[in-house]
């Protein structure tokens, strides 16, 4: 595909016209308390993976609303006894699931504990998925698939649940023994990507422990840009919605707002990593390079966090795939020593 974005150079500097409403960070705050009010009840069951250098446990924790949510942790099996090891927390693509029990543990071969988070009500395309969302909007009017689903209001919108459950995911990786709670790196692709810089900001000031995103061709991102240019995979859901429902243009974006990941990124206090891909049609550069210019610009510690971009000029949404792991593989090594 050609490039049909605007030019790197237009990219480095490109800024989104989102605003943050005036009520996030309260908005915010209520969410986040609501979910801990529930207890974590996080469980980790060992469960065969037919693998003989990681060990895998079947995790279990209460996410938005006290709703259990399924995840994977790998572990490598030679790791010394006693000893507490960094800990990836994954989150996974749009419309996937937390897959087979030995579908993907490179981080554990890597020799980290790796955390995989279920996506509630997903798991019906690419990877499988064991999470049902027991919390439907009853009654909305939406488009199919998961984009509108509750768009009439900020409390029911589904990504309000989502981003708790990806938060509470953290704090179900620090109750593990074997994880060191001071030591959490959040990682993800596309809708993944998105969950990544929400949780890097939804974390800061509100959770300690995590120390790097990686946020590879984030979904979610500058969503008024994202819809009126994207001509391909979920934020179309959008726009097809609206081209129905003529006169919900602006009340849809208002609840969007409080789920932008460009105000999200901002109050992000972490090193980070980003990728983008010059040719994606699905989640396309100048939206990442919003949230990108955006991350950190509000954290409470003032001053650059530490963030890079990657950019793969001749890549669709694939982006940089086996590339792009060694490059996060390098970027963790030189933070961790």
């Amino acid at each position: 595909m050609p490039l049909f974005d605007l030019p790197l150079a237009q990219l480095r500097s490109y800024t989104s016209g989102v605003t943050p409403p005036e009520d996030l960070q309260a908005f915010w705050d209520a969410t986040v308390g609501e979910a801990r009010a529930h207890p974590l009840d996080a469980t980790f069951e060992p469960v065969e993976n037919y693998l003989t250098v990681i060990d895998t446990f079947d995790a279990t924790f209460s996410g938005f609303g006290g709703a259990p949510i399924k995840g994977w942790l790998h572990l490598p099996a030679n790791r010394e006894a006693g000893a507490r090891l960094p800990v990836v927390v994954t989150y996974i693509g749009y419309s996937g699931g937390r897959g087979l029990v030995n579908q993907d543990t490179r981080w554990a071969q890597a020799g980290y504990a790796h955390f995989i988070m279920d996506t509630r009500g997903q798991g019906y395309g690419g990877l499988v998925g064991d999470t049902a969302d027991p919390h439907p909007s009853a009654g909305d009017v939406a488009h199919a698939g998961l984009m509108t689903r509750g768009i009439s209001s900020r409390e029911d919108y589904y990504y309000r649940r989502v981003y708790v459950d990806a938060f509470r995911a953290v704090e179900a990786a620090q109750a593990h023994p074997t994880v060191d709670p001071a030591k959490v790196v959040l990682a993800g692709v596309s809708q993944g990507g998105g969950l990544v810089v929400a949780t890097a900001g939804l974390t800061a000031g509100r959770l300690d422990g995590v120390i790097a995103a990686l946020p590879d061709v984030p979904f979610l991102q500058d969503f008024p840009r994202a819809i009126d240019i994207t001509p391909r995979g979920p934020y179309p859901e959008i726009a097809q919605f609206l081209a129905r429902h003529r006169d919900r243009y602006d009340a849809a974006m208002e609840v969007l707002n409080y789920f932008d990941g460009v105000n999200l990124a901002a109050w992000a206090s972490v090193p980070a990593l980003y990728s983008a891909a010059q040719m994606d049609d699905i989640c396309p550069p100048s939206t990442v390079f919003a949230s990108f210019n955006a991350y950190g610009s509000a954290a409470a510690s003032g001053g650059n966090p530490g963030k890079e971009m990657e950019v793969y000029r001749f890549n669709n949404h694939e982006g940089g795939q086996e590339h792009h792991w060694i490059r996060q593989l390098q970027f963790l090594r030189k933070l961790l020593g």
